[in-house]
């Protein structure tokens, strides 16, 4: 039978190797949560980093389609990184109201829209610059959509109607000439 200190002794180094243990398996569980995050993420929007080229004029950019079959891109609005759905249905640019607070772009005069959801207000504002890749739009007109429940923009026909669309099966390349 062990003597009293070693019983203490034994027992203290349990509690650090508990510890350890209890550790490792938050640590590996944090890291398989950021791995999947990840995945999921790329799912919904495999266009996180978007390649492009410039031709003199002309700049073009190709999105992969998701496995929604959308096409969802990183871009820049006035600087700030946002997350775009091209949207060929909807007439103008559209923003969250919870993301057009984050970039700071003022409400202006409210104005009713039709949507798949009915008729809905929102809110006239302007967006300086709007950027996917290397291609650069300037000076936009957008709304501000109370009803936009996520943070995904929707990149309307305003800024559209001045590229050339191409899809070839799940990519779609803009060219801005």
């Amino acid at each position: 039978m062990a003597s009293h200190p070693q019983r203490a002794l034994q027992r203290a180094l349990q509690r650090p190797g508990r510890m350890m243990f209890l550790l490792a398996w938050i640590a590996l569980a944090a890291l398989l949560y950021l791995y999947f995050d990840s995945q999921l993420s790329k799912r919904h929007n495999p266009n996180q980093q978007v390649a492009g080229r410039v031709e003199g004029a002309m700049s073009e950019i190709q999105l992969l389609r998701n496995r929604h079959g959308h096409y969802v891109a990183t871009a820049a609005i006035n600087g700030h990184e946002v997350v775009m759905l091209v949207d060929t249905g909807a007439t103008e640019i559209s923003i969250p109201e919870s993301v057009a607070a984050r970039l700071g772009l003022k409400k202006g005069r409210p104005f009713p829209v039709s949507t798949a959801n009915g008729t809905i207000e929102v809110y006239q504002t302007r967006i300086d610059s709007l950027s996917i890749g290397v291609l650069t739009l300037y000076d936009l007109s957008a709304n501000i959509n109370p009803g936009l429940d996520d943070s995904t923009i929707l990149l309307g026909m305003n800024a559209l109607k001045d590229l050339e669309l191409v899809q070839r099966g799940d990519t779609l390349t803009l060219r801005k000439y």
